[in-house]
């Protein structure tokens, strides 16, 4: 499973104050200790500065790559300027989340995506369904992306696909259309990638982290490779190694061992 911190974000107070003062002790310590939890990728997305944007977030990428030598970023924003002014400084290949089906989104980033050779977060919505609320227009959607992509020479091992999860509070077949879109895009693309955040399944709900973290595995089993999560939540982190022990995903169950050696594995 790939990981993605998801703690730098400007919409989560403390992190939103560090960057306004480019404190970047506080941003290197969130970045190493997510790191240090599991993370493969950290994101880096800060989305709440309208007019800043692209400076501020070519500075968080700068930041926090030279903290962990390099490692590949998850540049998510949708302001092609602010995308652009980050991959130009971004190391390596990183991912861009997101695109979707929605026409003037679609064009402005894929010239990008295509031009920096960055992994790629297809959103399962467009111009006339918006967020579909069944699998079978998100499988629709996914599809004509993930075609229009390749046929620019974006290979199926760089695009990830987001089912789009919605709250099981407003709609109880939320987390099954979620989870059903990506077993249809997995038999229709099988190089293809799926990825998501865990957190709206559980909106308005008690004992949110529990729903979560039963859904990640509950998507695991349909195909869910990449997840944007907190990594330092030790027992989401424990059931991800387990999940992929128990499905054939970890061969001789090396990862979930040295995840056990490490001590990842006990609250």
């Amino acid at each position: 499973m790939l990981i993605v911190g998801e703690k730098i974000n400007t919409s989560r107070k403390a992190v939103k104050e560090a960057v306004t003062a480019k404190d970047e002790a506080f941003i290197r310590r969130l970045a190493r200790r997510q790191h240090e939890a599991g993370a493969h990728y950290i994101d880096v997305n800060c989305g709440t500065f309208v007019h800043n944007e692209p400076e501020l977030l070519s500075w968080l990428v700068q930041v926090v790559q030279d903290e962990l030598g390099g490692l590949p970023l998850c540049i998510d924003s949708p302001n092609p300027a602010a995308v652009e002014a980050a991959l130009k400084v971004h190391q390596g290949t990183a991912m861009l989340n997101s695109i979707t089906g929605e026409k003037e989104r679609y064009d402005a980033l894929e010239p990008l995506v295509v031009k920096y050779g960055c992994k790629i977060v297809v959103l399962t919505m467009d111009d006339e369904s918006g967020i579909p609320p069944d699998a079978a227009t998100r499988f629709e959607i996914a599809a004509r992306l993930i075609e229009s992509l390749a046929a620019k020479g974006v290979s199926y091992d760089d695009i990830y696909v987001d089912p789009l999860i919605q709250p099981i509070s407003v709609d109880s077949k939320n987390g099954l259309s979620a989870a059903e879109t990506i077993r249809l895009v997995r038999e229709r693309f099988p190089g293809v990638h799926f990825i998501c955040g865990l957190s709206n399944i559980s909106f308005g709900l008690p004992e949110r982290k529990l729903l979560n973290q039963a859904y990640m595995v509950v998507c695991t089993t349909y195909g869910l490779d990449a997840v944007i999560l907190d990594p330092e939540d030790k027992r989401m982190m424990a059931l991800v190694y387990a999940t992929e022990a128990l499905l054939n995903r970890d061969p001789y169950c090396a990862n979930y061992l040295k995840a056990y050696r490490k001590g990842i594995l006990k609250e």
